[in-house]
């Protein structure tokens, strides 16, 4: 029989994993769009500021400490993204004169960016999470976010190998500069974006 822990673990990693819950995938891959797999400790760094964020606010809503619209959440996940995607495309300019398809880019306001939105993607989080909460386990909550959020960061680590592992071969073996698999992942991010927002407006 698993224990708690080990429960909670699994179900942290195949939420952020789901295909049919792409959102937060999504938005890995958008963070993801400006690194080359070199750089994946800056990426690592990133979605750890991501989990950082998003555990604060899964602690805090599991709690009750701080009211959910679940409806303004899942709007305001799309937008995330698609914030995300576009500052990509506007800020990372190409580099003059650069052969190899680098471009100039601002680091420092990407972790900002995993750990704020990170907020709002906890939010989501906490209702997938209060409706597997286990009545009879209420006094190990702590325990249950503990690993419910470790699976959550695993799962992150899963889904950038996998972005950073088809730029690499992208970039790589079929010679697309950085700038152009830039556009291309965050173009497509914030098309799929905007159609998620369009859909979930809350006042609609």
């Amino acid at each position: 029989m698993q224990s708690i822990f080990q429960t909670y673990l699994e179900l942290g990693f195949t939420h952020i994993a789901d295909l049919a819950g792409y959102d937060h995938i999504l938005f890995i891959t958008a963070l993801c769009a400006i690194y080359r797999l070199r750089e994946w400790r800056k990426v690592l760094i990133l979605v750890t500021a991501f989990t950082i964020g998003h555990s604060i606010t899964l602690a805090l809503a599991a709690l009750d400490i701080i009211p959910i619209n679940s409806k303004w959440v899942e709007f305001l996940i799309p937008i995330t993204i698609f914030i995300t995607a576009m500052y990509n495309v506007t800020m990372h300019r190409f580099k003059e004169g650069s052969e190899t398809g680098l471009f100039e880019r601002k680091i420092s306001i990407n972790y900002l960016f995993g750990l704020l939105f990170g907020l709002i993607h906890g939010l989501g989080f906490s209702n997938f999470f209060r409706a597997l909460t286990m009545p009879s386990q209420k006094n190990r909550l702590l325990e249950q976010l503990l690993a419910f959020n470790i699976g959550v960061e695993l799962g992150q680590i899963v889904i950038l190998t996998v972005v950073l592992g088809l730029g690499a071969v992208f970039m790589g073996y079929f010679a697309v500069k950085q700038r152009e698999w830039n556009l291309f992942v965050s173009g497509g991010a914030a098309s799929l974006a905007l159609v998620m927002a369009l859909e979930r407006i809350p006042w609609s």
